[in-house]
């Protein structure tokens, strides 16, 4: 007479796989290639630039298309230095959004790539010069999402919430009838975010303490916005997966040197030249968001992050919660890390 009991049991474990498919799905389960939004503060360390490179290199390989660029670092020459590496790719014509929020105004060590110049002649080819000719990025994201197969879209925010805050805000438009929130219900699969911390840091004395990331905090008002309105599921990055992952200085100095300049390469040196070996924060959610099938991390539990007036983020566990975080196991980093060298050095087009 056990078997009802063993139906039960049965039909639960198959209501929570039906959920778990259903928070998150794997890309593997759609068609490639994945058409991605990339959200960035491009700038304020040499990671976004990494992140850009990861992407085309992705989309080289088939994996993804980069739909659009908006830019959440209110400085004209970030859309220019953007525009610098899609062109470098072989993808200038890749739109790029900028915001108007008067967050981290100021040019940044490597954004100046953009205007060097070489016995009188741009170093790098490419057409955007400023982000003051650059579309607003609300109405480019609205733009790109309405243009978009429903539920395909995937968002890689890299940088502050200022922009996907923005977009939950906005109205119809000439683009859509529908409202912010609608419009990413119907046209977004998945966010998958670089902002928060999910365990504690050590310090440089080693204690542990609670982190208050970057990416949050500069913006605390659309972070939290963000985490309290966002509609479709989010993955999020936290500061410990990356500071668990540096990238080799080594692949710096010999990786890139199949051209003379090679922006990266050089976005890295300015920002902290080798030998130090720099944490890969963002270049983590865009290898998740396009091969979470690959377990390059594990993810937690589903739940909902929510981020308080001190700019700490929480989890609470919740089976139909719509968030998730990245784990990292010892055993996964080696691999992490090769995949990442991989593809941040793979030259244009190969």
């Amino acid at each position: 007479m056990r078997r009802p009991t063993v139906y039960l049991i049965a039909a639960s474990v198959l209501t929570l796989l039906a959920n778990a498919t259903a928070l998150i799905p794997l890309a593997s389960a759609q068609s490639r290639p994945i058409p991605l939004i990339f959200d960035t503060d491009l700038g304020n360390d040499c990671d976004d630039a990494m992140a850009i490179g990861v992407i085309h290199s992705l989309q080289t390989r088939g994996e993804c298309e980069l739909l659009a660029v908006t830019i959440t670092k209110d400085n004209p020459l970030a859309a220019a230095f953007a525009d610098v590496l899609n062109t470098f790719y072989g993808r200038g014509d890749i739109p790029i959004g900028v915001c108007h929020s008067q967050v981290t105004p100021e040019t940044g060590k490597y954004n100046v790539l953009a205007e060097a110049k070489d016995e009188g002649q741009p170093r790098y080819a490419h057409d955007l010069k400023s982000g003051a000719d650059a579309p607003d990025a609300v109405d480019l994201l609205r733009k790109t999402l309405a243009a978009a197969n429903d539920h395909s879209v995937v968002i890689a925010q890299v940088g502050f919430s200022t922009n996907l805050a923005n977009l939950l805000r906005s109205q119809p438009d000439q683009h859509s009838p529908l409202s912010g929130v609608d419009l990413v219900k119907q046209k977004v699969r998945l966010l998958s975010a670089m902002a928060g911390a999910f365990t504690k840091i050590p310090n440089k004395e080693g204690h542990l303490y609670n982190h208050r990331e970057y990416n949050v905090v500069k913006d605390l008002d659309s972070a939290r916005y963000l985490a309290d309105n966002w509609p479709v599921p989010i993955v999020w990055s936290g500061f410990e997966i990356g500071l668990n992952l540096t990238y080799p200085h080594r692949s710096i100095e010999t990786d890139f040197d199949y051209v003379k300049h090679h922006p990266i390469a050089e976005a890295y040196v300015l920002y902290n030249p080798p030998p130090h070996d720099r944490p890969t924060w963002d270049l983590t959610s865009v290898l998740h968001a396009i091969h979470p099938e690959r377990n390059y991390f594990d993810l937690s539990p589903p739940g909902r992050v929510s981020i308080d007036k001190e700019g700490l983020t929480h989890f609470q566990a919740d089976e139909m919660g719509r968030d998730q975080y990245l784990i990292l196991r010892e055993d996964q980093k080696p691999r992490a890390i090769e995949a990442l060298v991989q593809l941040t050095s793979q030259p244009p087009g190969q």
